[in-house]
């Protein structure tokens, strides 16, 4: 981790997305000083099969600060879109342009523009069409600009059309993965619930609080596996042979 604090935007399209994709790595920034906040470009008001509307979207703002005191990140912000809907707009480009030059980030990651949800796609075109336009002084003329851009990282996905993605940082978190699991473990509403309805699972989901979070993780970490054995090679990079061939988990 660099010695110099650093100021990291994530910003998925909806309020689990940050967690899910680097959840591990931005307990090790922020526990390394760094400044570490959560953007949902959507308020995931659509996101489960019995509730929904203000609802759901407050119960997911309750989970997402739960999972950002965990990760020990300063804000986890969430914006008023409906889920589902959201659409590479020049309105939304203009908020998150916005939003992104007040927060002044040294690195932003984001959804890459190509993906199964029609949210991420949005997101992630968003944060592209965005980017650029961080330095132009005419747009959004009332922020000011930022003196330069940020690094733009994509979060790791398995979609190989138009191209297949590449990794160009891999990061291991074997030492916190269990935070990483208890961070997920609040998103109650998605993890036991709303994603186990919409694979076909919920009968399979324990109703003890201790017996939920023992089915999280053996649901989950063979997903955190699969990345350290899909990019060992940059692993073995960045760690070096010993250490990178013995890391489990990774993002």
């Amino acid at each position: 981790m660099s010695k110099e604090r650093l100021r990291i935007l994530v910003i998925g399209a909806h309020p689990d997305d940050p967690d899910f994709v680097c959840g591990g790595t931005a307990i090790m920034w922020a526990a390394a000083g760094h400044a570490v906040t959560f953007l949902s470009t959507t308020s995931g008001d659509t996101g489960h099969h019995a509730i929904g509307g203000i609802e759901l979207a407050r119960r997911r703002q309750t989970e997402a600060r739960s999972s950002a005191a965990i990760a020990g990140i300063a804000e986890y912000q969430i914006l008023d879109n409906h889920t589902g809907e959201l659409e590479p707009t020049v309105a939304n480009r203009r908020v998150l342009i916005r939003l992104i030059r007040e927060f002044a980030p040294d690195l932003v990651l984001s959804h890459r523009p190509n993906d199964y949800h029609p949210d991420h796609r949005a997101t992630g075109q968003l944060v592209m069409d965005a980017s650029y336009i961080l330095t132009v002084p005419n747009m959004v003329a009332l922020t000011d600009i930022l003196p330069r851009s940020p690094v733009v990282l994509s979060f790791a996905d398995s979609f190989t059309r138009p191209c297949p993605f590449q990794a160009d940082v891999v990061v291991g978190i074997d030492s916190v993965v269990e935070r990483k699991l208890d961070m997920l473990h609040c998103h109650v509403s998605q993890v036991y619930e709303w994603l186990p309805f919409n694979q076909g699972v919920l009968a399979e989901v324990p109703t003890g609080d201790t017996d939920r979070r023992r089915w999280l993780a053996k649901r989950y970490l063979g997903r955190f596996e699969e990345s350290a054995r899909r990019y060992r090679e940059k692993l073995v990079e960045r760690y070096g042979g010993v250490r990178g061939q013995a890391i489990r988990f990774a993002e």
